[in-house]
């Protein structure tokens, strides 16, 4: 990807360079913070450009080491792309290769969702098997039913998924899905798949997450028919093709519902835009019964304000518009400092309360049985050395180092870098004292100084 923005590189090991964050906790957040945009939303709306048989111009794309990884899988096909800032020009008008490239497929899910758009042009695709954060088995098992019910012939042999549409015009066929979960990244694999084919596609039981709906806006953008994203049901009209585009992402209300959190943890208040309330209720709900009062400031605008005392309580994830598995970690941070007991229920994904004993190092007191952590709350926290386990895990620990009393040091950077903007740097700009260090150099300044206190001036 041609850039005038540096991205986390994707191609270099993140052990080589080893760098972790140190935070300096107690310290109230104030000002404003800009909430860049969705990273669920950039990754598949990225793979959509696919379908487009001309040049699209995608705004508001978040700088993450994700959307290189996707970048990359997008020049591996013969795609052109060119970043400026945040906006992402992409031509698509050939695409040279139907073959996935291993290496990164492997290490991104979201790359694997380009099958329905290869299908959908081309009637032939190879993808290997997806990778991405070690959270639970999230199988493409409804995404190959869903192809096959549209026509495709699909066969998984040594971890590489090859599909085509037998036919003389190797254009698949509209068909009616329903999908035995509402799994979003299937729906929205289908979806891509259905603007391209002959006639029409219904998916019932689809996801109805705000990515969705952003990707469906996307496409109906470039000429698409797609009407009831955002429901379980949606139904697609197959177009020849699809035109050239400009469209803007919507903010990532995960970053959005991460930065409250930090607030409510410090007892802090700021404002940050832009974002879609709607797209937070689940969030802001919760956040209120634990004490912590949200003011809507215009269209697009959050303030938060200090809680008076934080309280106990229950969480159950659930897809949208249920409470997101994606803030579970982030609000388990928040809760080990609440008063009483609360029980958090991870019911999306079976291997995603891994956090938990790394809050225990920093003196939290939560105990895992299954898919339940219970949260006994504690007067406080203490800095200590952590590991962030995946992407939600990562931040919920930044969380709790913004409350802990001494310092606290993050280690396993990639997984936080793959799905938040320059988070860090926000922070820091909020009044945090955070700063972000590679190994060698945290061990240089720990052989010359005492690093109990933050340094005087923080700079990244």
């Amino acid at each position: 990807m041609n850039s005038s923005s540096s991205l986390p590189d994707a191609k270099s090991s993140p052990e080589a360079e080893s760098p972790v964050l140190q935070i300096w906790g107690g310290h109230p957040l104030r000002g404003h913070v800009r909430i860049s945009g969705a990273k669920n939303s950039a990754l598949v709306i990225m793979a959509g450009a696919l379908l487009c048989s001309g040049d699209c111009r995608i705004r508001n794309v978040p700088l993450l080491a994700d959307v290189e990884r996707m970048g990359q899988v997008l020049s591996a096909l013969g795609l052109g792309l060119t970043r400026q800032d945040d906006i992402l020009d992409v031509d698509a008008r050939e695409i040279s290769t139907s073959k996935a490239p291993y290496e990164l497929v492997t290490q991104l899910r979201a790359s694997f969702f380009a099958i329905g758009p290869l299908l959908a042009r081309l009637g032939v695709a190879q993808m290997p098997l997806p990778g991405g954060c070690a959270i639970g088995a999230r199988p493409v098992d409804l995404h190959v039913r869903g192809l096959q019910a549209m026509g495709a012939e699909v066969q998984i042999e040594h971890g590489i998924c090859n599909a085509y549409v037998p036919g003389s015009d190797r254009r698949l066929k509209g068909a009616r899905i329903y999908l035995d979960t509402p799994s979003v990244g299937a729906t929205e694999t289908l979806m891509m798949a259905a603007t391209l084919a002959d006639g029409e596609t219904i998916i019932e039981n689809s996801a109805r997450e705000p990515e969705v709906v952003d990707l469906a806006n996307f496409c109906n953008s470039m000429g698409a028919k797609i009407q009831g994203a955002g429901t379980s049901t949606i139904t697609i009209v197959g177009v020849p093709q699809l035109h050239s585009t400009d469209y803007s992402i919507i903010p990532d209300r995960i970053e959005a519902g991460t930065l409250l959190l930090a607030g409510a943890i410090t007892r802090s208040e700021f404002t940050l835009s832009p974002v879609v309330p709607d797209h937070l209720i689940p969030v802001i709900a919760k956040l209120q019964k634990i004490g912590v009062p949200i003011i809507e400031e215009g269209l697009n605008c959050l303030r938060i304000l200090p809680a008076e005392v934080l309280r106990a309580t229950d969480i159950d994830t659930l897809p949208h518009p249920g409470f997101p598995t994606d803030m579970q970690a982030p609000f388990m941070a928040l809760l080990t400092l609440a008063e009483g007991d609360s029980i958090i229920n991870e019911s999306v994904f079976e291997n995603r309360l891994r956090h938990a004993s790394e809050l225990n190092r920093l003196g939290a007191d939560i105990r895992v049985k299954g898919n339940t952590a219970f949260v006994r709350g504690v007067p406080m926290l203490s800095g200590a050395p952590v590991i962030g386990t995946d992407l939600r895990a990562s931040a919920a620990l930044v969380i709790a180092g913004l409350a802990a009393e001494g310092q606290t040091t993050i280690q396993g950077l990639n997984h936080l870098d793959r799905g938040y903007d320059r988070l860090d740097m926000k922070l820091q700009q909020l009044g945090a004292k955070i700063i972000r260090v590679n190994n060698e150099a945290l061990a240089d300044a720990e052989s010359h100084t005492n690093n109990s206190n933050p340094p005087a001036s923080v700079s990244i």
